[in-house]
Parts: C-alpha cells; sequence; structure tokens
C-alpha cells in the first residue's frame, strides 16, 4: 500500500512538472501506458494467491483513479494556461483610435461607360443590352457578313464547344455589340407595326465583345458602345453632327478637331473612320482613329424587319477602353484588366 501511495504521489508530481502537453502524455505513458507502473500491476494481479487478489486490485484501481484524476487536473490547468497566454497576446486595446477601411471606386471603365450613357441619353438615346454568348445569325449574317468572311474564322472569333467536345459553328462570343442593334429593331417593329409611321430608334449598345487578339494594345476581352439612329429622314449630317458633339462634350474640348476618313464595313454603306486631334496637352496636333460608322446597309434593315425605302439609318461603333486611355492619359491597355491596387486608387 505503501508503495502505491508513493507512485500516486511521484505521478502526480511528474505530472505538475509537465509545462507542455507533449510531455504530459510522456509522464502518463510511464504510469498508465501500455509498460507503465500501474498497467504492470494490473497484470501481475493474477499472479498472487486468491485471497490477495481482491484487495491488492481494490488498493491498484484506487491508485489508478487517482493517478488519473490527477492527470485530468494537469491538462485541464495547461489548457487554461495556454488560454489565458493567448488572451493576453491578442487583447483588445479599447483606447486605440479604430482603424478606417479603405473605400472602392468605380474602375476607369466603367466611369467612361456611364458617362458615354448619360450624354448619349441626354440628346434622347436608349441603352439596351444583350446577351454575350450569341448566335452566327444575330453576329454575322443579319449584319450583312458573308458566310466566308474571314472575321467568321477560328482564327478571329472565340466559337464554343458542346458536350461532346466538338466546335458548334453556330454559337459564340460576341465580337461585337452590333447584334443588340438587330434585336432592338426587330423588338421596335414588333412593337410598332401596326403604325403608319414607326417612331424613329435611338439606341446605343455598350457592353463586353469577344475576339482572339492578344497583344500589347489588345486584349481578348474588350469593351464597345455601339450607336443606331434609324428615321424616315436621317443623313450621314446627322451622324457627324451626334458623333462629333458627344466627343468635344465627352473630352470636354470645345476644339477638339474630329474628321470622317472613307474606309469599308460589311454592315454600313458608305463607311467611314473617325479620328480626332486634340488641340493641347501630349497629343496635341496627332490624328487618333477613334471609331467607324456609317449609314445603315439597306441589307442590315431588311434583316431587322424595317424597310430601307422608306427608312434611313446611321450606326457608329467605338472602344470605351481606348476613349478611357485618352481621357485620363493611361499609356498600356493592360493596366485596366490587371486588378493591380495601386492603379486602380488613383480613381477612388
Amino acid at each position: 500500500m505503501d508503495n502505491l501511495e508513493q507512485l500516486v504521489a511521484q505521478a502526480t508530481a511528474d505530472f505538475d512538472a509537465a509545462t507542455e502537453p507533449a510531455r504530459l502524455e510522456e509522464a502518463k505513458a510511464r504510469y498508465l501506458g501500455k509498460d507503465g507502473s500501474i498497467t504492470v500491476r494490473l497484470k501481475g494481479l493474477g499472479k498472487l494467491p486468491p485471497e490477495e487478489k481482491k484487495a491488492a486490485g481494490a488498493a491498484i484501481n484506487v491508485a489508478k483513479q487517482a493517478v488519473e484524476s490527477a492527470l485530468a487536473a494537469r491538462r485541464e490547468a495547461l489548457k487554461n494556461a495556454q488560454l489565458a497566454a493567448q488572451l493576453a497576446s491578442e487583447s483588445l486595446d479599447i483606447t486605440l483610435p479604430g482603424r478606417g477601411q479603405s473605400r472602392g471606386a468605380l474602375h476607369p471603365v466603367t466611369r467612361s461607360l456611364e458617362r458615354i450613357e448619360q450624354l448619349f441619353r441626354s440628346i434622347g438615346f436608349e441603352v439596351a443590352d444583350g446577351p454575350e454568348i450569341e448566335g452566327d445569325w444575330h453576329n454575322f449574317t443579319a449584319l450583312n457578313t458573308p458566310e466566308k468572311h474571314p472575321a467568321r474564322s477560328m482564327h478571329d472569333t472565340f466559337y464554343l464547344f458542346d458536350e461532346q467536345g466538338k466546335v458548334q459553328e453556330d454559337v459564340l462570343l460576341r465580337t461585337h455589340t452590333s447584334p443588340v442593334q438587330i434585336r432592338y429593331m426587330q423588338a421596335h417593329v414588333a412593337r410598332y407595326q401596326h403604325l403608319e409611321h414607326m417612331p424613329e430608334i435611338r439606341v446605343i449598345a455598350p457592353g463586353r465583345v469577344y475576339r482572339v487578339d492578344s497583344d500589347a494594345t489588345h486584349s481578348p476581352m474588350f469593351h464597345q458602345v455601339e450607336g443606331l439612329w434609324v428615321g424616315e429622314h436621317v443623313s450621314f449630317a446627322d451622324l457627324k453632327g451626334v458623333v462629333a458633339d458627344f466627343l468635344r462634350r465627352f473630352f470636354e474640348s470645345d476644339d477638339l478637331k474630329v474628321r470622317f476618313r472613307p474606309s469599308f464595313f460589311p454592315f454600313t454603306e458608305p463607311s467611314a473612320e473617325i479620328d480626332v486631334a486634340f488641340m493641347s496637352g501630349a497629343l496635341e496636333g496627332r490624328w487618333l482613329e477613334i471609331a467607324g460608322c456609317g449609314m445603315v446597309h439597306p441589307n442590315v434593315l431588311r434583316f431587322g424587319g424595317i424597310d430601307p425605302e422608306k427608312y434611313t439609318g446611321f450606326a457608329f461603333g467605338m472602344g470605351p477602353d481606348r476613349l478611357t486611355m485618352l481621357r485620363y492619359s493611361i499609356p498600356d491597355l493592360r493596366l485596366f484588366f490587371e486588378g493591380d491596387l495601386r492603379f486602380l486608387a488613383q480613381f477612388q
């Protein structure tokens, strides 16, 4: 019995000396482990005479319970000590001033898109939207782009695959927002087909577009804003007036020079490129291509459900990304899409 009392006292002392959970488990193994002192005594009960076995077993069990109680108490003490240390290291000083959170801001391209929409709304244009995954008919055929046109090549257009991994040549990521114009014309005609004189169409279509093009000055995803004005007496003079006025208001420069160069697009005839020249700043005197435009081709009007003998219209398309670069003097297109907070913080 005295040996058991000494064993319990020694186990308790060893447990109290353990300052880490790992050391405590090592001490536990010496007493309650497979070859521990208590375990060895329990295994030795079988060698005792029957008349001694009961009393010895009861004494060993009492000692075992005492060791287990001492072990549990030390475990709890170490756990509390660890928690206290953690609370002390993570304590909150309520006398410190609060830490302010940084404010977010609109992306510079988003700022430009909102500005473009505001300026065109001010002269009676609506803003329309459409799907970014388009069909071949809306993206090409209805825009007078023939079947063998280079733009339909997989080198220029992102086509989607079906579930079997085969290219779907009639399902693609839109290459421009012009399909929105077709959809808008069709919906407009359906709404007013009962009228002898259909109301004018004045709409812009901003949004993301996709082309297989990626280098220092191009991105496979970029933004575009296309505009459409269709009515009974719409002319190229109207086109020049609307676009020139918009550009001067967008760049806040009355002395901005705007010129129209003859060009070719399948969906307009005649067609033109639009250039601007700033009269001050780093780009003073340089002509920069800014957009494309033209009178809507009769075939495009027909695909939209509009009689080209009665109605005419003009269309234009411009890149908000490029307009943003010029407005804020941003030298590299890639900065828009890299997510560098140092760059974006300038627009807060």
